[in-house]
């Protein structure tokens, strides 16, 4: 069975995210860009398939600007067999990225699609459940569990009430959650031998996509700071700054 896996370059999370000064979006300018971690958990857990032998290839995929390679080669040194990248400058949103993975699909005829549930920049958790649409597949999302059994996934997914399970016929689409597993420590030696795999290098225009952005960003503002906090000598001061002051009883 063949394995898709999205990954996507992002700020990485331990930098402090900072808006431009002219409001148009956030300074990513010599800032650290690393893999998703959702989606390094996705590539991690179709590594585990391929070792129990559910899997025979795991292919990375990536959608942006050229940079996106080096998330790419991060992917094959946790173990991917080669990567693809949709190269293009666009401001790729939700729809479009679905878009582009479903030509994908077509053309590779995975058994199974694993992404992270969401990306840390724009906390979307769309392009799952967008591609399973666009693709007429079944979907598992927030999966914090999978087996693959006789032909289905079997899919353990957290939901407000607890968790539940799926079914899914194959070919499925699935988004990982965090619980799903713990990504591997990436070594040297693999690092050195993702330089070797493969690496297909694909536009929107070949895949017959149109990724123009259907929503426009007005404007990106740093949340507004909070207030230092006050200590009060009593209960019945408390209260009373409650009704008088913030007004919430």
């Amino acid at each position: 069975m063949k394995v898709l896996v999205s990954v996507k370059r992002v700020v990485d999370y331990n930098v402090k995210v900072r808006v431009k000064s002219d409001g148009t979006g956030v300074d990513i300018a010599n800032v650290k860009m690393s893999m998703n971690p959702f989606d390094e958990i996705a590539v991690e857990e179709a590594m585990r398939l391929k070792e129990k032998g559910v899997a025979t290839e795991v292919i990375a995929v990536s959608c942006g600007v050229t940079q996106c390679q080096e998330t790419l080669r991060t992917a094959m040194a946790i173990g991917a067999d080669r990567a693809i990248l949709v190269e293009t400058t666009e401001e790729l949103q939700p729809l479009a990225v679905a878009k582009l993975l479903k030509a994908l699909v077509d053309k590779e005829q995975p058994g199974l699609v694993i992404l992270g549930k969401q990306a840390i920049d724009d906390d979307c958790n769309q392009t799952g459940q967008m591609l399973a649409a666009l693709a007429d597949l079944p979907q598992g999302t927030f999966a914090s569990k999978v087996e693959i059994v006789d032909g289905k996934a079997s899919i353990t997914r957290e939901i407000d009430g607890g968790s539940e399970t799926l079914s899914l016929s194959l070919p499925a689409i699935i988004t990982a959650d965090l619980r799903l597993n713990e990504p591997r420590y990436v070594t040297l030696p693999n690092i050195m031998k993702a330089k070797k795999k493969p690496l297909e290098i694909l536009t929107p225009e070949a895949l017959g996509v149109n990724v123009a952005p259907r929503i426009k960003t007005l404007k990106v503002v740093e949340p507004a700071k909070r207030s230092a906090g006050i200590k009060v000598p009593d209960v019945a001061t408390l209260v009373a700054k409650l009704k008088t002051e913030a007004k919430v009883i």
